[in-house]
């Protein structure tokens, strides 16, 4: 089994794969890593909609960033995962502060990942719930 300073290394290494990426602008940063279970953090600032709320996309984000990350360390080297499916339910409005999203696998297989995010504030109260599937394929050569 891999220790999970080697998982949260594997994170760095997709992060440094593109520095630009939506997840460097939105502030999302990875606390905990894992196929089993992933946690991060963002930023309502920055990331609201015209009313100052938490924008619903923002939730989203947070919520593929996680499940591709979790379906990219259940599948290994050589693999390639890329979003199938999303969906979201959004709860309540945040306004400020840090929210953190928790995944958890749906189901870990072969081909496919699918990933339960729930979103909450710093409160604990749940924001978001989202549920997003990754299709799991070897990695291009030279990828």
């Amino acid at each position: 089994m891999t220790d999970s300073s080697d998982l949260m290394a594997g994170v760095q290494r997709m992060r440094a794969m593109n520095p630009d990426s939506l997840m460097e602008r939105m502030g999302i940063e990875v606390v905990e890593a894992t196929p089993e279970r992933l946690v991060a953090t963002m930023p309502v600032a920055g990331n609201t909609q015209p009313y100052g709320l938490l924008h619903g996309g923002a939730s989203v984000v947070l919520a593929e960033t996680l499940g591709s990350i979790g379906a990219a360390l259940h599948a290994g080297e050589g693999k390639a995962v890329v979003g199938l499916d999303i969906n979201a339910t959004h709860h309540r409005a945040a306004r400020s502060g840090l929210v953190t999203g928790t995944a958890r696998p749906l189901s870990l297989g072969r081909t496919l990942a699918c990933y339960e995010v729930v979103v909450t504030d710093e409160e604990g109260r749940r924001i978001c719930t989202s549920r997003i599937t990754c299709l799991v394929r070897d990695a291009a050569p030279g990828a």
